[in-house]
């Protein structure tokens, strides 16, 4: 089960401080509210209405599993764990993967530097494969368009690979000095496949939605480019149509004949852009009158 030292986790209907109770298979907070793990170690803090947010299917997070597991995008995990790991060094440091899926890119981190780390997505199905694989960090079903079940100042790092962005609760619960490392495809991301398969192409001026969206909570820190060229089997091809927003309204016997037809191995060219915020400095008292 997790380590004891967690991120300051908050409960999900009273919002006060969560503590590890039950040999580490429950969160309990001061008001008598618990959360039970599931069997296969996650928590599900959904409460009320829930979300309409579409989670991934069983399908969806096996394909990107299997895809993950074979390795192709291990350069963009080693490289966001890189641009994070600086962040954590010191004592008590704690990163939340938001969108963490099935925990492939915070397992890279983890991996680079040990720190107290929480994993957030909406699918219950993503997160029974993240809390195997992060069994030291402690994995939560939640959405992230709602509060996040964290303190304020909470976490030095927050990660967001191909996930939606809150940047008012990101900006919330991260520390003074702390960085939001986010991961988006640049134009041309998977362009010999995206057609053939049914894939969403690359929205255009991605950049500068992002950028907009984050720009009354955070200041740019940095960007980088990755650019991986992949050689896929029709498999790998398959997976990486269906691990996608695609995935939701692809015809699965349409994408098998298709993925059917294509050669041994198809060389894909995947492009990445990581981005480094800074929050914002809170204004001082002169500012704010």
């Amino acid at each position: 089960m997790f380590a004891r030292t967690l991120p300051a986790l908050t409960c999900p209907v009273c919002r006060e401080r969560l503590e590890v109770d039950g040999g580490g298979r429950r969160l309990a907070c001061p008001a008598g509210h618990s959360f039970d793990a599931a069997r296969q170690g996650y928590f599900n803090f959904l409460t009320g209405k829930g979300t309409v947010f579409e989670a991934d299917a069983a399908d969806m997070v096996a394909a990107r599993f299997d895809f993950l597991s074979a390795g192709h995008y291990r350069p963009l995990a080693d490289a966001v764990a890189g641009l994070a790991a600086p962040f954590l060094a010191a004592p008590g440091a704690a990163v939340l993967d938001a969108g963490t899926g099935t925990g492939h890119y915070l397992r890279a981190l983890l991996d680079r530097v040990p720190a107290a780390a929480a994993g957030l997505d909406i699918s219950k199905f993503a997160l029974r494969r993240a809390a195997r694989l992060n069994p030291e960090a402690v994995s939560i079903v939640a959405d992230v368009w709602q509060r996040l079940p964290l303190e304020d100042d909470a976490v030095d790092v927050v990660t967001v690979v191909f996930a939606p962005r809150n940047a008012a609760e990101f900006a919330r619960v991260l520390r003074p000095g702390g960085r939001l490392v986010v991961v988006t495809p640049r134009p041309g991301h998977l362009a010999e496949v995206a057609g053939h398969t049914g894939m969403l192409g690359i929205e255009p001026a991605k950049e500068e939605r992002l950028a907009a969206a984050l720009s009354g909570h955070f200041r740019a820190a940095g960007e980088h480019e990755l650019d991986l060229t992949l050689q896929l089997a029709p498999a790998d091809v398959a997976n990486l149509a269906l691990m996608g927003p695609a995935g939701h309204h692809l015809d699965r016997a349409v994408l098998a004949a298709r993925t059917a037809a294509l050669p041994a191995r198809t060389e894909v060219a995947a492009r990445f852009r990581i981005s480094v915020f800074a929050p914002l400095e809170p204004p001082g008292p002169a500012a704010a009158e």
